[in-house]
């Protein structure tokens, strides 16, 4: 069973800490949201689902030290990008943590990919993460360090099927990862990959029948299914400073699935 609220570990280094999420409206994005504004921290985050995001932003802000900022995004628009960095750091006044959760997994044939379809599908899971972390680093040097965390997918080591455009992109983030973390750690600036296995969302759940669910948990080394708590466990220790010399690698949260 995922760990009570009173139980969850609390990082003093994340409080007031000041952190953009990109896809932060619903799913494992939404975890994150929640997660950073219980340790105090000063959050943005963005989506296209705006009545999702409200309603997160009303169950949020009542008692929270600082209430979550919503801003509509298109992430596959570069200007719009590197706007919402802009207007992210005036909003927080600077920017410590950027978290590159967004992207979608929408299954797809070898044979039906078009040119247009890899041309969106990698602007929708990659692109932006690369040219949202061009945008922030320089508000986070001025900040003296931060911490990108980028979000990769458990999909293309497992070699799992009809997603060939998905499991490119995500693969392409590790490997963006490594590049960063090299550039910019004499900068004081860590980047990780976070590694998701198959998480209990309501989107996921449309992919999956009762035997889907139970082939998945078979397929893990533990019992139960991921939580969105469990992802936003492993963010919130890889965001704080109790993970100052971790950097330039991939850490997963997959129950063991193989």
């Amino acid at each position: 069973m995922p760990a009570s609220s009173e139980n969850r570990a609390r990082y003093p280094s994340l409080r007031d800490k000041r952190v953009l999420v990109t896809g932060g409206a619903s799913g494992i994005g939404e975890g994150l949201v929640e997660a950073f504004v219980a340790q105090g921290a000063r959050v943005v985050f963005c989506d296209i689902a705006d009545a999702a995001a409200e309603v997160l932003v009303g169950r949020l802000a009542p008692g929270a030290a600082h209430a979550p900022l919503y801003r509509r995004c298109d992430l596959t628009d570069v200007e719009g990008v590197r706007r919402l960095v802009a207007e992210a750091e005036a909003d927080l006044g600077g920017l410590d943590v950027l978290v590159n959760n967004a992207g979608n997994d929408d299954r797809h044939k070898l044979e039906d990919v078009t040119p247009a379809y890899w041309d969106d599908r990698m602007a929708v899971n990659l692109r932006h993460l690369f040219f949202a972390a061009q945008a922030a680093v320089p508000a986070m040097r001025r900040a003296g360090g931060g911490v990108i965390l980028n979000f990769g997918s458990i999909s293309w080591h497992l070699g799992s099927k009809d997603m060939p455009v998905y499991q490119t992109a995500k693969a392409a983030i590790e490997g963006m990862t490594r590049a960063l973390a090299r550039d910019l750690g004499r900068d004081g600036i860590r980047v990780v990959t976070i590694v998701p296995g198959n998480v209990q969302t309501p989107r996921q759940a449309k992919w999956y029948t009762p035997e889907g669910e139970a082939a998945i948990v078979a397929g893990q080394c533990l019992d139960g299914r991921i939580q969105p708590t469990d992802v936003a466990a492993l963010v919130l220790f890889l965001a704080s400073d109790d993970a100052r010399m971790c950097t330039g690698h991939g850490y997963f949260v997959d129950a063991g699935w193989r």
